[in-house]
């Protein structure tokens, strides 16, 4: 029976001209043609290519821990409370927040909508939905490319946190001048050996995760670790906020400043919370979509898109809690980027009582939120190479792990033996990885799933509010088709141009 049915499906899934007209009946031909065609519109559950069981979540709550680990980076540490106190405190917040629900949640929506429906990584889910004779699978591939590119790099600044743990746990930084601390960092990058060697720990670990599987690997130990992050924020928080002179930084920020904002510009405080709160997310690469694709139809996805993004709004504001009360109290500025890390944050754990302690946790802490990202696009990663390719997951993971050790290597090398490596207007080695990423492939991504998903020569609204909305649960407005359909791809056009113009015009 079992050879039957599959002998009658690979009938169903061959050219139409394999059907001859008068190799049948007439009422018998209509009727092969009519299910010919139901098969290709059902390709999303039986695709041509296999019969694979396709694994799923365990559990919900492992779903959304997975899906926030890899929303949640490492720039919800250095980038949002500098952001947020540079223009205005919680009255940026309250913009940041509005724009996380008008813009994160449909986007994230679409990517978690072709996921399900498909049951395909992004590099195949196109071929899965697309109308017949169309084109927008090519997509998947500049899919699959921003997941490599973003991994070419993420990958070493991960290193950083890993060395940096041992630099706090060994004595390292402890008791050290400001000055000396201030040179550690430089010194890091400028060892070829150091930055190739925690950059391949990364690699290992992200792999050897999945290479566990989807339940047993990816999901319980992204569960794990979230677990661990969310606990290590508590903790360190309770610590920052009871620091003498703490409530400075708290007034800073979260104290509504309209003075401050009025002073930037309305507009240009507008903008930068839509740009916060749309790459904080790192939509458009397919990284989120692939765990659509591993969950059943018993939940609409509107519930769980917002559930993931409070997770991640969550620990961006809880960073400004441990960052504004530490800086404030030692009188240290609170800045962003590499120079918070690992200079000012290690010199407030040095006037800190057991800051040795302090300081280890919080690197544990960046460690976990830099791990998430890792394994969460490694299965990415792994998956293109399994519905590509028809590869074991054991033959995906050893492969794309020995190729993500040699493409990472020009961003570890960039910062010493590729230092001469420079593009005008842009930068060294990591930032024109970074800038392919950031600034072209999620915005020009995410708009190409919104029109996949909203566009008639795509798979279509009805389509795709149909999978959104399927299951129990909150359910997404149809109404708010004119707004999906017209000004949610304005909104992303414009945040792409103004990215340019702010990376090579405006400087």
């Amino acid at each position: 029976m079992r050879a039957l049915f599959l002998e009658f499906i690979a009938i169903l899934c061959r050219p139409a001209f394999f059907f001859e007209k008068n190799s049948f009946p007439p009422l018998e031909f209509f009727v092969l043609r009519k299910i010919q065609r139901a098969s290709f519109s059902a390709k999303s559950a039986v695709y041509c290519m296999g019969m694979k069981t396709r694994e799923n979540f365990k559990s919900r709550i492992g779903f959304i821990m997975t899906s926030a680990g890899c929303a949640i980076g490492l720039g919800n540490v250095w980038r949002f409370p500098f952001i947020t106190g540079q223009y205005g405190g919680a009255a940026f917040v309250f913009f940041y927040l509005i724009f996380l629900v008008i813009l994160g949640t449909p986007i994230m929506l679409c990517e978690f909508s072709v996921g399900r429906a498909s049951g395909k990584s992004s590099v195949r889910s196109f071929h899965a939905l697309e109308p017949a004779g169309s084109k927008w699978h090519v997509f998947g591939y500049f899919a699959a490319a921003g997941n490599y590119i973003l991994m070419m790099f993420y990958t070493t600044v991960a290193g950083w946190m890993f060395s940096y743990i041992f630099k706090s746990a060994d004595g390292t930084l402890a008791g050290a001048t400001p000055d000396e601390i201030r040179a550690v960092f430089p010194q890091m990058l400028a060892n070829p050996a150091e930055q190739v060697g925690w950059m391949a720990v990364a690699v290992i670990i992200g792999f050897a995760v999945c290479l566990r599987g989807l339940k047993d690997g990816v999901e319980k130990t992204s569960t794990i670790i979230m677990t661990s992050l969310l606990c290590l924020m508590l903790v360190l928080t309770a610590r920052a906020v009871t620091l003498p002179g703490a409530s400075k930084g708290l007034s800073f920020y979260l104290k509504p400043d309209f003075s401050k904002m009025a002073e930037t510009g309305i507009g240009e405080v507008i903008f930068a919370a839509m740009g916060q709160s749309f790459f904080t997310l790192s939509l458009g690469i397919g990284s989120l979509a692939i765990f659509g694709s591993y969950i059943g139809k018993e939940k609409a996805l509107t519930g769980e898109a917002i559930s993931i993004i409070a997770l991640d709004t969550f620990v961006a504001i809880m960073a400004g809690f441990i960052i504004f009360p530490s800086c404030f109290a030692f009188g240290e500025n609170p800045g962003q980027g590499p120079g918070l890390i690992f200079t000012t944050l290690p010199n407030i754990f040095n006037a800190m009582p057991l800051g040795r302690l302090w300081g280890t946790l919080f690197f544990v802490f960046m460690s976990f939120a830099a791990l998430s990202t890792v394994i969460a696009v490694f299965e990415n990663i792994i998956s293109f190479a399994i519905d590509m390719f028809g590869w074991s997951r054991k033959k995906a993971a050893l492969v794309n792990a020995a190729a993500l050790l040699v493409l990472s290597l020009p961003c570890a090398l960039g910062f010493n033996l590729w230092s001469a490596v420079q593009v005008p207007g842009i930068g060294n080695i990591q930032d024109v990885e970074d800038f392919i990423v950031s600034n072209n492939l999620l915005p020009l991504g995410s708009l190409v799933y919104i029109l996949f998903c909203t566009s008639r020569y795509g798979w279509g609204f009805k389509n795709f509010i149909a999978e959104a909305n399927t299951g129990k649960g909150l359910k997404f407005p149809q109404q708010l088709r004119p707004y999906l359909t017209w000004v949610l791809p304005l909104i992303v056009i414009v945040i792409w141009a103004v990215g340019y113009l702010q990376k090579f015009i405006l400087k």
